[in-house]
């Protein structure tokens, strides 16, 4: 990394902020809407009450011996066991949260419910709405604009279905943003001008949500591989589940065939993507640091070497940027170039804002936004996105 500024790490310590929130209040609403979602047996009810427990007034627990990843986590962050769930730094006790979530529920366990998504029947719900009816139906019309207007309405599909990112509606009051809300950074034509048609570029995607929002990404990824501008896509997705609604392989097939289904234009799509992946033109794959609570400038060799080999980067959603940029306060107009410096290609973020980081704003564009809305909601409420670039 270069010599940059500091910033402080974000913690849930702090009375009144975001980070507090997710672990005080979204927390707890999490573990009652995964008790809901299945006819968990008696021994996972006791696992869930403990874990409630234990994240309102208790103190992070190591994992048990018989755990697969004990190791693992203890690399990660073994100063951490001991410590309050909100003095610990956020980006880790929210990511050690989920994985002491699965454990609860007995995902990783031999048994009944060994592997059993406790999130999954929110992600199919996603799948299965009017307002994805719609939006898939909305892909007919794509084929009656200019090249230049469909391909601005894919980047734009791909970066807003964010908004449907099912963990941050857990405790989200209202309706979802509407679509009059403007991006404060935008830096699509770089996007596009780093995937000349023909060029023979490997994109890789880093997934964020499953549901309506894999949808978008896509169909996005169809029309770089149809139209030339990549000749193959790689898709990484998490290994586990994650974050509630974070894609898996398995998201990413439910995905598919929804599209495939869908009739029209999606469904075509839809086609052409399962060619895809039979051929090799779009992979998807799942590295275990995807789900590390750390930043990607630790990341490993080899997942280093994956991307390394790639044309061109692109992550989508807030906790990839967490992870892209470092998890702390930095001052809005600090360069995104340079904090992303060490990623080994050039690199792309598509994110709505709901949370506290965001780098490379202008000064303006920050001073308009600290005007408007008081106490820097812009920054967690969904109702801005960005499009950043480090070519």
């Amino acid at each position: 990394m270069p010599d940059t500024p500091t910033a402080p790490v974000i913690h849930g310590n702090v009375p009144g902020s975001f980070a507090r929130s997710v672990l005080a209040e979204r927390h707890p609403a999490l573990i009652e809407k995964v008790r809901a979602a299945f006819p968990y047996g008696p021994e996972q009810h006791r696992a869930l009450d403990a874990l409630l427990r234990n994240t309102a007034d208790g103190v992070i627990e190591p994992l048990g011996d018989g755990a697969h990843d004990r190791e693992r986590w203890e690399a990660w962050g073994s100063e951490w066991f001991g410590a309050s769930w909100f003095d610990a730094p956020f980006l880790w006790a929210e990511s050690y949260f989920y994985r002491q979530l699965l454990g609860a529920v007995g995902y990783f366990t031999q048994g009944a419910w060994w592997g059993v998504d406790p999130f999954r029947p929110f992600k199919q719900a996603e799948l299965d709405t009017p307002e994805t009816d719609a939006e898939l139906g909305a892909v007919d019309r794509l084929a009656e604009v200019s090249v230049a207007e469909r391909e601005r309405g894919l980047l734009l599909g791909a970066l807003w279905g964010n908004r449907a990112d099912l963990g941050f509606r857990v405790t989200a009051d209202g309706d979802e943003p509407g679509v009059d809300t403007q991006l404060v950074a935008d830096d699509s034509d770089a996007f596009w001008a780093a995937l000349p048609q023909g060029g023979g570029a490997t994109v890789s995607l880093v997934a964020d949500n499953a549901g309506r929002e894999l949808l978008a990404d896509l169909l996005l990824i169809d029309h770089l591989l149809d139209s030339g501008r990549a000749a193959r896509v790689i898709v990484q997705v998490k290994p586990y589940p994650y974050y509630v609604s974070d894609a898996m392989t398995a998201d990413v097939v439910d995905c598919v065939r929804r599209l495939t289904r869908a009739g029209g234009a999606a469904a075509e799509a839809g086609g052409r993507i399962w060619e895809a992946m039979g051929d090799g033109r779009l992979e998807v794959r799942a590295h275990p640091f995807s789900c590390a609570p750390l930043p990607y400038a630790d990341m490993p060799d080899d997942l280093r070497a994956e991307f390394a080999a790639t044309t061109l980067t692109v992550l989508k959603g807030d906790l990839n940027y967490r992870r892209l940029v470092g998890d702390c306060l930095w001052e809005p107009t600090a360069p995104f170039a340079e904090r992303v410096a060490y990623w080994p290609t050039p690199v792309v973020a598509l994110r709505t804002l709901k949370c506290d980081v965001i780098v490379g704003l202008e000064a303006s564009v920050r001073d308009a936004l600290d005007a408007a809305e008081p106490h820097q909601k812009w920054r967690v409420s969904g109702a801005h996105a960005l499009v950043q670039a480090r070519m």
